[in-house]
């Protein structure tokens, strides 16, 4: 999925975290690669621990004090954030850059009306209040919020779960943002509002005309909202490449065991689900090699010593595995 950096809405090169703790430098994230194409749906999945949360605090600027970036830029519409301060970054988060959370709940002030957060967001904007009223009217019209003139009065609590997460989706796109981040937000949400979302999603996103980068577990929203997916596992992308490709074609094996493991996949009546054996190695004392070893099925005599080489798989589809390498 490596595009050139012109077609790019955000590039993520080399990009590695550590956090500081009392048994050593745990490291968080390494030689991160990441693309989102202008346009596009990227989708990010693995397991908890693997960096999901990590790379889109660093993509934020919002890491924690104990954390450090050794290495790596993080392209944004052709500036770096890494460089820049954080009245530069205040002014791209919420504006050009926007983030829907995992938990609506916690999103929205549950002291403060929805009509009054959604105005006071607006507070770069040269609008009278009434046209920003306007506008956040009009927001909740196109996220399916029923007679949104009246409801801008009501406070978070007097809404269903559903409908407070189509409010922060509302909230915020309402400046437009280039690229809008989506941390898991319907792992909150039962089946039948979890589809909802996603379709809305993707009509907005299809309406706004910006990119979204998705962060997930679950792998059917992924190949339901996405267009390429990147496979995260103990701090590394070990693949990527178009949904179809990760999907029909995986090429790594612990993407090939993420898949198996999806309830979808199963087609005979079990007691017992499928699971990845072993655990995620420790990221202070990483293990020498390929991090996957210990769990993996395909175990070569190399993966206990050599670190597996980034490579094309075949057009735009890239994994890092010892398996089938020229």
């Amino acid at each position: 999925m490596t595009q050139e950096t012109s077609e790019n809405v955000l590039s993520v090169r080399n990009l590695s975290v550590d956090y500081a703790t009392e048994r050593g430098s745990l490291s968080a994230l390494r030689h991160v690669n990441v693309d989102v194409p202008k346009g596009s749906i990227v989708g990010v999945v693995g397991e908890s621990g693997c960096g999901k949360s990590t790379l889109i605090s660093s993509i934020i600027r919002l890491l924690a004090d104990n954390a450090n970036t050794p290495n790596g830029t993080i392209d944004f519409e052709g500036r770096d954030l890494l460089s820049l301060s954080q009245d530069e970054m205040r002014g791209i988060r919420g504006n050009r850059m926007s983030i829907v959370f995992q938990d609506p709940m916690s999103t929205l002030n549950p002291v403060i009306s929805i009509g009054r957060q959604m105005i006071d967001i607006q507070h770069r904007s040269h609008k009278t209040k009434a046209e920003k009223r306007q506008r956040s009217i009009d927001m909740l019209t196109s996220v399916g919020i029923p007679d949104p003139t009246n409801r801008l009065d009501q406070f978070p609590h007097e809404f269903s779960g559903g409908m407070q997460q189509r409010i922060s989706i509302a909230m915020a796109l309402q400046a437009e943002p280039a690229l809008l981040i989506a941390d898991e937000p319907t792992t909150a949400l039962d089946a039948t509002l979890e589809v909802q979302i996603i379709h809305l999603l993707k009509s907005l996103q299809a309406d706004i005309g910006c990119s979204i980068l998705f962060i997930s577990h679950h792998l059917g929203v992924i190949a339901e909202l996405c267009d390429y997916v990147v496979v995260m596992y103990a701090g590394e992308v070990v693949e990527q490449g178009t949904v179809r490709d990760i999907f029909h074609h995986p090429a790594h094996p612990y993407t090939a065991m993420l898949l198996k493991c999806d309830p979808a996949s199963i087609s005979t009546k079990t007691r017992s689900l499928p699971t990845i054996k072993g655990e995620i190695p420790d990221l202070v004392t990483l293990p020498q090699g390929c991090v996957f070893k210990n769990r993996c099925d395909r175990v070569m005599q190399q993966c206990d010593s050599k670190v597996p080489m980034w490579r094309e798989v075949k057009n735009a589809h890239f994994v890092s595995c010892h398996w089938n390498a020229p």
